[in-house]
C-alpha cells in the first residue's frame, strides 16, 4: 500500500491543526472531501487514524507512531523540489514555549542562531500540549515549566526564576523602604499573573492581610502583567526572567517582602530522543544553553 505526498501533507495538517476543517479550509477542499479522503485511508490501511469529537480532531496512537515518518518524508520531498530548482534547501525546526517566555526565548535564540544554517518556525502553546507534540513530531524543541517525564522525551532545567513583585518607577511603593511584608502591600492594586496553585495561595494571603474588600486580578501572559505594572499602576507579581531587562533599565522595579514565599519557575527545555544525529537540533540546545548562562549572569548583576 502507497501514500501519495498529498495524503501524507493532509494527516500532518490534520495532526498539526486538530480539525478537518481547518485542514480543508487550508487546501480549499469541503470538510466532506477531507472526511472522505481520510476514511478512504483508514479503510486501505485497515487503522483509524483519528478520533472525532466535537472540538475537532486527535491523531490516534497508531498515528502518532507514524507522524515523524511522514513528516520526515515530507521534508526530504520539499527539499529535493528546492534542490531542482536551484534553491538552497536548509533544514527547518519548529520550536514551541510558553507564551510567557516569548520574550525570553525566541528573541535572543533567534539572534544567536541568526547566521546558523537552518530555519526556525516559533510558536506557543501550554507545556502539556508542547510535550504532545514533541512526541507527535510536530515541534523538535520545547521550552516548559517542569512537568513529569515522558518516555522518549528528553528534559534539562535551563533555569529556575523566582517570582517576583515589581512595580513601576513611579509607584509609591518603590519609594519605600524595603523589605516590605504582605500586609504592608495587600491594599494596593495588585494583579500577579497566574502560574498556578501557589499564584492562589499567594491571593488568599493577601486577602486576609486586605483590610478593605478589593479585587484581586489573575491575569495571563507575563506581558499583561507587566503592562499593568508599567502603565496603570499596579504591583504585580511574575517570574524575575520575564520582566529582566526592564529590572536591569530600571523601568520596572522590585518590591521584597519579607514574608513572600520562594516560588519559583522551573523554565525546562524538552526534546525528543533518537538514534539519528540532528545538527540543527544540536545548534538550538547549544544556544539555549548559552542563553541561560546569559540569564544567569543578568540575575546576579
Amino acid at each position: 500500500m502507497s501514500i501519495s505526498f498529498a495524503d501524507l501533507c493532509l494527516l500532518l495538517d490534520i495532526a498539526e491543526l486538530g480539525s478537518f476543517s481547518q485542514a480543508a479550509a487550508k487546501r480549499g477542499w469541503s470538510q466532506p472531501q477531507v472526511s472522505q479522503r481520510v476514511q478512504q485511508l483508514e479503510q486501505e490501511l485497515n487503522i483509524g487514524l483519528f478520533q472525532r469529537h466535537r472540538r475537532g480532531a486527535e491523531p490516534t496512537a497508531a498515528c502518532l507512531a507514524f507522524l515523524p515518518s511522514a513528516r520526515q518524508a515530507v521534508s526530504a520531498l520539499e527539499q529535493g523540489r528546492e534542490i531542482l530548482q536551484g534553491t538552497p534547501a536548509l533544514p527547518c525546526l519548529r520550536l514551541s514555549c510558553l507564551p510567557s517566555l516569548t520574550s525570553s526565548v525566541f528573541g535572543p535564540l533567534l539572534l544567536a542562531l541568526a547566521e546558523a544554517p537552518l530555519e526556525i518556525r516559533c510558536d506557543t502553546d501550554h507545556s502539556q500540549q508542547i510535550m504532545q507534540n514533541l512526541l507527535s513530531g510536530l515541534v523538535q524543541v520545547g521550552f516548559v515549566l517542569r512537568c513529569p517525564a515522558m518516555a522518549g522525551i528528553q528534559m534539562e532545567t535551563l533555569w529556575r526564576s523566582p517570582i517576583v513583585a515589581v512595580v513601576a518607577a513611579g509607584h509609591p511603593l518603590a519609594e519605600k523602604e524595603q523589605p516590605l511584608r504582605l500586609e504592608e502591600v495587600a491594599s494596593y492594586w495588585i494583579a500577579p499573573q497566574y502560574w498556578g496553585v501557589e499564584c492562589d495561595e499567594l491571593i488568599r494571603r493577601l486577602r486576609l492581610a486586605r483590610t478593605v474588600a478589593q479585587p484581586i486580578h489573575a491575569v495571563q501572559p507575563a506581558s499583561a502583567a507587566r503592562e499593568l505594572a508599567m502603565r496603570h499602576g499596579f504591583l504585580c507579581f511574575l517570574p524575575e526572567l520575564s520582566i529582566q531587562s526592564d529590572l536591569a533599565e530600571g523601568v520596572l522595579r522590585r518590591v521584597r517582602i519579607a514574608d513572600l514565599p520562594a516560588w519559583q519557575w522551573e523554565v525546562t527545555m524538552a526534546w525528543r530522543t533518537g538514534k539519528r544525529r540532528d545538527a540543527g537540533k544540536e545548534l538550538v540546545l547549544r544556544a539555549a544553553r548559552a542563553l541561560a548562562e546569559r540569564w544567569a549572569s543578568m540575575a546576579a548583576a
